[in-house]
């Protein structure tokens, strides 16, 4: 009877300092594996609106040496140690975005991500985008818009704008995607509706995904994080 390989260990390290990248301007943090071996997947990860690169790092931290996991802070300062992608307001109608901010943050993404993946010597297949709140409708919005550069998206208590139909790739690029939506029940900040709209607009553009649902409101549960690292390491983590 032969023993099974271990199991690679934990990318259980601090963050690295803060880097800019010069073709985005973007700055980022890394999960450093205590590993030689070059990483098999990139993953960046995109907080929410006015958090931070930090929000994150737990997650990343459950994800084992073979992740090359980026922690990405989002380029808008709103206060000290909090950070967007783009202004959102609240009202009675939903809410409303600064398109024109959300499409420069959106195109920043694309840099970074190329510029990660030739410093990591890996490509789109072994690349994937994903993020809370407002940073999973970044990566959804990078995904849908720029195929070519991502294998799958995590949408983790967000939605997909409206504003990016017009940029939305073709649907032969679309079906090479993989989707992960996870949602709260009870969220009070982007209800229910919007997660059911995603995964119906999924859905319409031929992109396979998987929607799960949980009894929480806007937040980042356990079982969200333990869900979607098990959904990462089944597609990609062999």
């Amino acid at each position: 009877m032969h023993s099974q390989p271990p199991h690679p260990p934990l990318s259980s390290q601090a963050p690295s300092a803060l880097r800019q990248d010069a073709a985005s301007g973007l700055h980022y943090r890394v999960l450093q594996a205590d590993t030689a071996a070059a990483p098999q997947l990139l993953l960046l990860l995109l907080h929410g609106v006015g958090g931070n690169e930090g929000q994150l790092a737990a997650l990343g931290q459950q994800l084992d040496s073979r992740v090359r996991v980026v922690l990405v802070q989002a380029p808008l300062q709103f206060g000290p140690g909090q950070f967007g992608w783009f202004q959102v307001s609240f009202g009675a109608q939903g809410p409303t975005i600064n398109p024109a901010q959300a499409e420069a943050s959106r195109q920043q993404l694309q840099r970074l991500v190329a510029s990660l993946q030739t410093e990591c010597a890996l490509g789109a297949a072994q690349t994937v985008v994903a993020g809370f709140s407002q940073g999973g409708i970044m990566s959804a919005g990078l995904a849908l818009t720029s195929p070519q550069l991502v294998g799958g998206f995590g949408l983790l208590s967000g939605r997909i704008l409206p504003e990016i139909a017009p940029r939305l790739a073709a649907p032969q690029d679309l079906a090479t995607l993989a989707g992960f939506v996870s949602h709260g029940e009870f969220d009070d900040k982007l209800p229910l509706a919007w997660a059911e709209k995603a995964h119906q607009w999924l859905d319409e553009l031929g992109v396979p995904h998987q929607l799960q649902l949980y009894p929480a409101g806007h937040q980042l549960t356990a079982a969200m994080v333990q869900d979607f690292c098990r959904w990462l390491a089944a597609r990609w983590l062999h």
